[in-house]
């Protein structure tokens, strides 16, 4: 190139240069109410011999705002530049810092907040020659609403040279701050499930983890919850589980981002291999007689108080019957347990296939089953009180009956509710079995869901099969009607429980209004009677209070910390926390509940509220953390999930002395607390 062409092209970069306000290792800043960003360079000019510059896109946020990482999550968009105005530019490679986790809309994203600088290589066309950058740049930000950012940042190096000082400063400390190829991290495993739609890694460290971040990159159109992570042995290994929202047909090379404090790595494993598993029987049989244990045990565990009325009225019912009615109502009770049981095994079944996440207990997380509920144990409450007779309609007693007897739909209908109501809880061998079942295959599910319906209906087979176990009881009389009283009265009881439970689904107002309209229901009917009660009317007065549940049910989000009910200062569940606070030493306790959870409450009563465990709970470097799950909550489902567990309640102990944490049993005894959190202090 002649020395004359050479001043031309000088000159007029100088010219554009002066013309655009910028100076040489700097563009002029773009501005806005929500960022400031700016074009740097840590040269000056363009060496005689450079082919490519050092570059960065520098973003400054105002507080709230966000920006995205390449791979944002469920919303938002990567930034976007156009370098076509660019002038002796052959190429840029944009390189990405490690970003951090955030909720925009309650929706998982990964980006940055505060400020954020991208290193930019910029590749010249012809070497030592001046160059033009113009960056054509659409920038997504988001606060309580997303704006793009529209801007041009244009910046000229003539031939020279120099070094920008501080410009240099802040493209190398974002390079270092790139995430490296491994910086002690290794993925010794990582799988994708597209049916079961989940995506499981398994990390291993060359040092503890204090506060393990993981971010899972399978392109723009892939969006994942939160991560469920746990530590293994000395916080140098952890399992991450992540529940997938969307993905591409065809996936991109995957890469996943690990951070732990100032340790980030890029990391590219292959999909497809195991996660190694427990070792643990994994015949069906033997889930199968866990589950029928299981049920056994939850005749006897706190939440059968509600069914204790239902069962008491049917053994009295049939001190007069005959051997041969007895058997028959009891077989019809079992299979309504039987019934309810299969109903909910299918239910599972259909969410699953649907792409939703399952749980055991999930129904009473629904304003409308909660709602349903309610009105039927009022209606059954009321009946005992003699306000009206509940009658089947004969057509239906004849069909169930068969020939030759009185009806069998309400010893059927008996069973049914028992189910109902006798399954918001664990019990010891059921949490093992029902998370065999939920994530075993459709057969497996109704096998495992039917072995629980017989360890539960077991009471009502052994009378079926052993008639005489009724004559135990006193003869009929005066005696009989008191009993009804009180039945009604615990029925009643367990109605103002589920109109609890559903203000704390649904919020208050919408409770108080159904109880009001069940209430009301009861009152006309009782008024409008002509000797029994019909079905239709019934259907009608109920429907009120039913619907509303659905139309006026409250937002469906969770309290940012759990309601101080009790002596002790319990913290919001933070499953990411845990790991930091037990590097620095701490002892955290873990708490799953919820309001429908009976067993839940028992322990609270007569152990978590009573000392010496509130004491325990409340001493220097024991953090007790609670997980409220009455509403959903994908975070406390996979967290279940991640520790074998599909029910509640579920209490664990994380220390020094035991970073993998200690399970307890569903029912808990002061001692367990106690021993848990002396083992955990190590």
């Amino acid at each position: 190139m002649t020395r004359l062409r050479q001043f031309m092209i000088s000159l007029v970069a100088a010219l554009l240069l002066a013309a655009s306000g910028a100076t040489a290792g700097s563009s002029v800043a773009y501005s806005s109410e929500r960022i400031t960003a700016r074009l740097i360079t840590a040269e000056n000019g363009v060496g005689p011999e450079a082919s490519a510059i050092s570059a960065a896109l520098e973003i400054t946020l105002a507080e709230g705002w966000k920006t995205y990482w390449r791979a944002p999550g469920a919303v938002g968009y990567p930034a976007e530049i156009d370098w076509s105005g660019s002038s002796n530019l052959a190429g840029t490679e944009f390189q990405w810092p490690a970003p951090t986790r955030f909720e925009a809309f309650d929706i998982e994203n990964y980006g940055y907040e505060t400020a954020v600088t991208f290193p930019i290589r910029a590749l010249l066309e012809e070497p030592g020659k001046s160059v033009i950058l113009q960056a054509d740049v659409n920038l997504l930000v988001c606060a309580d609403l997303c704006v793009p950012e529209l801007f041009t940042l244009s910046l000229v190096l003539p031939p020279g040279t120099g070094i920008d000082r501080d410009a240099g400063a802040k493209i190398a400390a974002a390079v270092q701050a790139l995430p490296v190829q491994d910086a002690g991290f290794t993925v010794t495993a990582a799988t994708l499930d597209r049916d079961a739609a989940r995506l499981e890694i398994a990390l291993q460290s060359d040092a503890p983890m204090t506060a393990l971040s993981v971010i899972p990159d399978l392109g723009l159109d892939a969006a994942f919850g939160p991560p469920e992570i746990a530590l293994g042995t000395g916080a140098t290994s952890a399992r991450v589980g992540f529940d997938v929202l969307s993905l591409p047909e065809t996936l991109p090379p995957f890469a996943v981002i690990a951070r732990d404090g100032p340790r980030a790595a890029e990391l590219t494993p292959a999909l497809g291999t195991a996660l190694p598993t427990a070792s643990a029987p994994s015949g069906l049989a033997w889930f199968f007689l866990l589950a029928f244990i299981g049920g056994i045990i939850l005749n006897v565990m706190p939440c059968v108080l509600p069914v204790l009325t239902i069962k008491f009225a049917s053994v009295v019912k049939a001190y007069d019957q005959t051997a041969v009615r007895t058997r028959a109502g009891f077989l019809a009770t079992a299979l309504g347990v039987l019934a309810f049981m299969w109903a909910l095994a299918l239910a599972l079944i259909a969410i699953r296939a649907g792409g939703g996440a399952v749980g055991w207990g999930i129904q009473f997380q629904s304003p409308v089953f909660l709602a349903v509920m309610a009105g039927i144990v009022t209606l059954f409450a009321a009946n005992l009180f003699g306000v009206f007779e509940i009658t089947l309609p004969q057509s239906w007693n004849t069909r169930m009956a068969g020939a030759g007897g009185s009806g069998l739909g309400g010893d059927f209908a008996t069973g049914a509710l028992a189910a109902v109501l006798a399954t918001p809880c664990s019990a010891p061998f059921l949490g093992t079995a029902v998370t065999f079942a939920l994530a075993g295959s459709a057969g497996q599910t109704l096998a495992i869901f039917t072995a629980l319906g017989l360890g539960l209906a077991l009471p009502y087979l052994a009378v079926a099969v052993w008639p005489r176990l009724v004559r135990g009881l006193p003869k009929p009389g005066a005696w009989m009607d008191w009993v009804k009283r009180v039945m009604g009265v615990l029925l009643l009881a367990t109605a103002a429980w589920l109109i609890w439970v559903l203000s704390g689904v649904a919020g208050r107002n919408v409770a108080l209004m159904s109880l009001a309209l069940f209430v009301a229901a009861i009152l006309v009917v009782a008024l409008m009677r002509a000797g029994t009660l019909r079905w239709g009317m019934v259907v009608a007065c109920l429907a009120a209070g039913i619907a509303l549940p659905t139309l006026l049910a409250a937002p469906d989000t969770r309290p940012a910390a759990p309601r101080a009910d009790g002596p002790v200062a319990w913290t919001a569940f933070a499953p990411q926390e845990i790991a930091g606070r037990v590097s620095a030493g701490e002892v955290v306790f873990v708490d799953v509940t919820a309001d429908w959870c009976l067993s839940c409450k028992a322990n609270k009563a007569l152990v978590l509220d009573r000392m010496p465990v509130v004491d325990a709970l409340a001493s220097d470097g024991v953090t007790a953390m609670m997980g409220d799950w009455t509403r959903p909550d994908d975070t406390i489902l996979g967290y279940l999930k991640m520790n074998g567990r599909a029910g509640i309640p579920f209490s664990i102990v994380y220390g020094p002395g035991a970073p993998d944490g200690i399970a307890l049993p569903e029912l808990l005894t002061p001692g367990l607390v106690m021993d848990a959190l002396a083992q955990a202090r190590g």
